[in-house]
């Protein structure tokens, strides 16, 4: 990889150049895996100095654990904007949104989840708890509960459980291809609906 042109270095603010960089990483730690690429290899492809990464991140391994966090926490964009009409509808629009990202950044989302699985990485396991909580902060948004405090610590466990679940069936969408991106839709969408519509209140009332 040392042999790539370095790119045109471009006049940026400083939360753009960040995010360039944080994109160059994305695509490159995805593509090639952590061990494989430099700090320089980022710098030459985002044509910055390297000097400006150790700046903004401090070294390889915390622009690493941003590049892992920015994948796995679920973007607020995910549930922005959401028409004010059933939970269902807003739930599969949100569904949809994130399957978009996912599909965009395949490589770097199976390194992630990948990561989670191994479990032996106390920084990587904070990134996952975080991401847990923020991913249920969102589902609870998008289907108009985020209010709810009956069996409140219950339904955000079950939702986080459902979590594990959407990952396992990413990798039978992008690595096995057992299911279609519209097959992942109408499974994670239904699951969830029925999580918090049927097993919740089941659940709750105990």
């Amino acid at each position: 990889m040392g042999g790539r042109r370095q790119a045109q270095r471009r006049r940026m603010e400083p939360d753009a150049r960040r995010a360039e960089i944080l994109g160059v990483a994305r695509r490159l730690f995805g593509a090639n895996g952590y061990a494989t690429v430099s700090v320089s290899d980022i710098a030459a492809e985002a044509g910055v100095a390297r000097a400006l990464i150790n700046h903004y991140f401090g070294g390889k391994r915390q622009l690493y654990l941003e590049v892992v966090r920015q994948m796995m926490v679920v973007p607020a964009s995910v549930s922005e904007r959401l028409p004010p009409t059933t939970p269902e509808e807003r739930l599969s629009i949100c569904v949809d949104r994130w399957l978009e990202v996912v599909e965009r950044n395949r490589e770097m989302w199976l390194s992630a989840i990948g990561l989670e699985a191994l479990g032996n990485d106390p920084d990587i396991d904070r990134i996952m708890l975080e991401a847990d909580e923020i991913a249920t902060d969102r589902v609870l948004e998008a289907a108009m509960m985020a209010d709810v405090t009956e069996g409140r610590h219950k339904l955000r466990a079950m939702i986080r459980a459902h979590g594990g679940m959407l990952k396992a069936a990413s990798r039978e969408w992008l690595v096995r291809g057992t299911l279609s991106r519209g097959d992942l839709h109408v499974m994670l969408t239904r699951t969830v609906l029925h999580l918090l519509n049927t097993v919740y209140p089941a659940v709750r009332d105990d």
